[in-house]
């Protein structure tokens, strides 16, 4: 029999590394994956992570994706920093979708420069107050929050269908489930011609600086930190954990909110029954993989974001299955965690001890 026992001195080497030897440990069942599909696993492996960065243009759409994915993983790193387990990222990511979307089209008309801040804001407030939700029942009637948030995302998933299904449905737009196009006024601007790459991306790098100083340098950020570490030790200094719990998932919305107008404002243009491929989800293994550092989600959003790319290219490529993207997000969290389960606790072997007998 096998069991756990922590470690008296855990290794903060083997910490620090485990999430480069997910990685590895990835690419190398990547390659049993790839052979026992019938493929060629080196041609597979460069075809999926090598090749969409030898072009310009598929090092500029990497940072596309990556960029609502840094602005969700720095969000959730300062919850999950608190023990506030904020799942609901992508129902918070679609409800700010929604309300900065309709924010646009309800102001289509306009021409004022005032109109992208307004879709900008209504984007924030609207996942905002989705997170809003899971942090009052958390307070008032101690409900979990990893169910509530969880169970929000569904019902924000399914009022953006029926949005784009009935009363936003353009009606120019041949019977297609989807908005009226947005005005230019309220699409984001640019920054390199020829490509998506828009302001977004900058919105995503000022989250990292803030979030890391908020981490780092503010009485908040240490109470968020204690919090997490020992709940006693910070009930006992007198911290509020009602109010943590509620900045915590007001953040971490706010920005899922913000990646989602930029989405839809910077990159695809209008509201379709889907704006995600996952984006919530898959940004609880970028604050992870990341070490729940805003400089860490930078990287890790990065490289989360290649397997999407890499994923669409292997399916052109060489013919590979659309659930190869899951499968190798879902390999490199497993083996985080089992890397720093690894790391912190021994694995010992406990013989059964037989009964003994009765004269």
């Amino acid at each position: 029999m096998f069991s756990l026992e922590r470690r008296v001195e855990q290794s903060k080497l083997w910490l620090a590394l485990s999430p480069l030897l997910a990685i590895v440990l990835t690419i190398l069942s990547g390659i049993i994956i790839f052979s026992v599909l019938d493929k060629d696993p080196w041609l597979s492996l460069y075809t999926f992570f090598i090749q969409p960065l030898t072009t310009g243009f598929g090092f500029t759409e990497l940072i596309v994706k990556a960029t609502p994915l840094i602005l969700i993983g720095a969000g959730l790193s300062i919850g999950f920093k608190a023990n506030v387990w904020n799942i609901g990222a992508e129902g918070q990511f679609t409800m700010g979708a929604i309300a900065g979307g309709g924010t646009a089209l309800f102001l289509s008309n306009q021409e004022s420069l005032l109109v992208l801040p307004a879709v900008l804001v209504m984007g924030i407030i609207g996942g905002a107050l989705w997170g809003m939700i899971p942090a009052f029942l958390k307070t008032k009637y101690n409900a979990n929050e990893i169910l509530t948030s969880l169970m929000l995302s569904y019902v924000a998933l399914l009022m953006l269908s029926y949005l784009v299904h009935g009363p936003w449905r353009d009606p120019g737009g041949y019977n297609f489930p989807e908005s009226e196009i947005f005005s230019d006024s309220a699409m984001l601007p640019v920054l390199l011609q020829g490509t998506r790459l828009n302001l977004g991306t900058i919105f995503a790098l000022l989250s990292v600086l803030i979030t890391y100083l908020l981490l780092s340098r503010t009485v908040l950020g240490y109470q968020f930190k204690v919090a997490g570490l020992a709940p006693l030790a910070a009930r006992y200094a007198g911290f509020n954990g009602s109010k943590l719990i509620w900045l915590s998932m007001i953040i971490s919305g706010g920005l899922a909110g913000l990646a989602g107008i930029a989405e839809v404002s910077g990159t695809i243009g209008q509201l379709l029954p889907s704006v995600s491929p996952g984006y919530g989800f898959t940004a609880i293994i970028v604050a992870f993989l990341g070490r729940l550092n805003p400089i860490g989600v930078l990287f890790a959003g990065l490289i989360l974001a290649l397997t999407y790319i890499g994923g669409e290219n292997a399916q052109i490529e060489i013919g590979l299955p659309a659930a190869v993207t899951g499968l190798f997000q879902g390999i490199i969290l497993f083996y985080l965690l089992a890397c720093d389960v690894l790391a912190r606790y021994r694995l010992r072997y406990k013989p059964f001890l037989k009964a003994s007998s009765r004269e």
